[in-house]
């Protein structure tokens, strides 16, 4: 007997965001509410523009500052959902994440320990996505689970391996926790988009896109597509939904899927870009270049 989600409209749900505070997951937040949904914004602060929306709309959008490696904190946010609106949240958004940022980075090789990026792109993600089908399954509810991956993790740029390995992560286990959907009626899924405007990028990063970001799209674009996959049943769990533009998305095929035209121009432009403006490419082969010559460790 199937337990599919089926068509699952957000008015009168609860949705919890991970990286709610800015960009393309405040987009959604937003975008939410407009749909008669109630939301619990969960980052570690808030932009102003969200801050002002948050208090403006302080009947159906709270804030939880939440650091998403910490799972005890990450658990808190789910609790928070049920003092202030009485309920867990029937939505999930998975969509902290940081870009290879200066010291948290393959290149840079600074971490002693463990990848901030890994813990916060990867773990997050994978956890999150239990305590939500605990949390679901506890209250006899149905519910949907949705990341945000990258065309990253479709690819691969030598520059940011670490970020695109981590968004491969986020299209495996999407596609792994596909019979969810009709074993536990809970839906899974993730959007990978191209070149987003956003505050993902760091000075140092922008700089190097600067000649590609004014075609990039808008976190208003990305969030459309997550309300469509969250809402319509017609897509089941395990989608993993493509979309290098805002003209064009698909649902890529989980077996022997053939880049589309845009994604591979778009990567293409990214590599040139990234290597032929050579700030960060340069800076990569100088840090291996003296490493010929270092003694080890």
């Amino acid at each position: 007997m199937s337990n599919a989600v089926g068509d699952f409209p957000v008015k009168g749900k609860i949705a919890l965001v991970t990286g709610g505070g800015s960009g393309i997951n405040f987009a959604f937040s937003r975008l939410a509410v407009e749909n008669g949904a109630r939301i619990v914004i969960v980052d570690l602060k808030l932009t102003a523009e969200a801050e002002e929306f948050v208090s403006k709309h302080s009947s159906s959008a709270v804030f939880a500052k939440t650091d998403v490696t910490n799972w005890q904190q990450l658990k808190s946010a789910i609790t928070t959902s049920l003092t202030q609106f009485g309920d867990v949240p029937d939505v999930y958004i998975a969509g902290a994440g940081i870009f290879d940022p200066a010291g948290f980075n393959y290149w840079d090789d600074a971490e002693e320990e463990r990848y901030k990026e890994i813990d916060i792109n990867v773990g997050h993600v994978i956890k999150l996505s239990r305590m939500a089908m605990r949390a679901l399954v506890s209250r006899g509810k149905k519910g949907v689970v949705c990341s945000v991956a990258s065309e990253a993790g479709l690819s691969g740029v030598y520059t940011v391996p670490l970020y695109c390995a981590t968004k491969h992560a986020v299209v495996g286990f999407t596609k792994s926790m596909t019979p969810a959907d009709q074993l536990e009626g809970v839906k899974i899924v993730t959007v990978c988009p191209g070149l987003v405007d956003s505050p993902l990028f760091d000075e140092e990063r922008r700089a190097s896109l600067v000649t590609l970001l004014p075609n990039a799209m808008k976190p208003i674009d990305v969030a459309a597509v997550m309300l469509m996959l969250v809402e319509e049943g017609r897509f089941l769990g395990g989608t993993v939904y493509e979309l290098p533009s805002k003209e064009e998305g698909r649902v890529v095929p989980p077996w022997g899927a053939e880049p589309s035209k845009t994604a591979i121009g778009m990567m293409k432009l990214q590599q040139a870009e990234e290597h032929d403006n050579a700030p960060l490419f340069q800076k990569m082969r100088e840090r291996v270049s003296k490493e010929r010559i270092s003694p080890w460790p």
